[in-house]
C-alpha cells in the first residue's frame, strides 16, 4: 500500500518539474525575443536553467520525503494483541475483588461476573 502511494506521489512530483521545465522553456522563448542584446539573450537562457535545476531540487526533495514516508509507515506497523508470538504487549489488569479485568474502583456484583442474577420470587 506505501509503496504504491509513494510510486503515486513521485509520479506527481515527476509530472510538477515537467511542468515547470516547460513554463521555464517558454518564459525563455518569450524573453528572447522581446530581448534586444546578446546579454539580455544570455540572461534568459541562465534564468531557465536555473528555474529547471530549482525543479530537479525539489523533484529529488520531494522523493526523499515520499521515500520517508513509506519507511515511517513500515517501521510504525501496530501488532494485533492477540494474534502471533507477542500477544502479551500490555501489564494484565488488577484485579479487583478477584474478578478479572475489572476496572479498578469499580463496584463489584454480588452474581459471578458472566453469570446470571439471583432470581427473586
Amino acid at each position: 500500500m506505501h509503496t504504491a502511494k509513494a510510486k503515486i506521489s513521485n509520479i506527481a512530483s515527476a509530472a510538477r518539474e515537467h511542468m515547470t521545465i516547460c513554463r521555464a522553456k517558454v518564459e525563455e522563448k518569450v524573453e528572447k525575443a522581446t530581448a534586444r542584446t546578446h546579454e539580455e539573450k544570455e540572461m534568459a537562457k541562465e534564468r531557465r536553467k536555473a528555474k529547471e535545476a530549482q525543479a530537479k531540487m525539489e523533484l529529488h526533495q520531494a522523493k526523499a520525503k515520499h521515500a520517508a514516508e513509506k519507511s515511517t509507515a513500515k517501521r510504525t506497523h501496530h501488532h494485533v494483541p492477540g494474534v502471533g508470538a507477542d500477544h502479551h504487549l500490555h501489564q494484565p489488569r488488577p484485579t479487583v475483588g478477584g474478578y478479572p479485568n475489572q476496572p479498578v474502583g469499580a463496584t463489584v456484583p454480588a452474581y459471578p461476573v458472566g453469570g446470571h442474577p439471583p432470581v427473586y420470587n
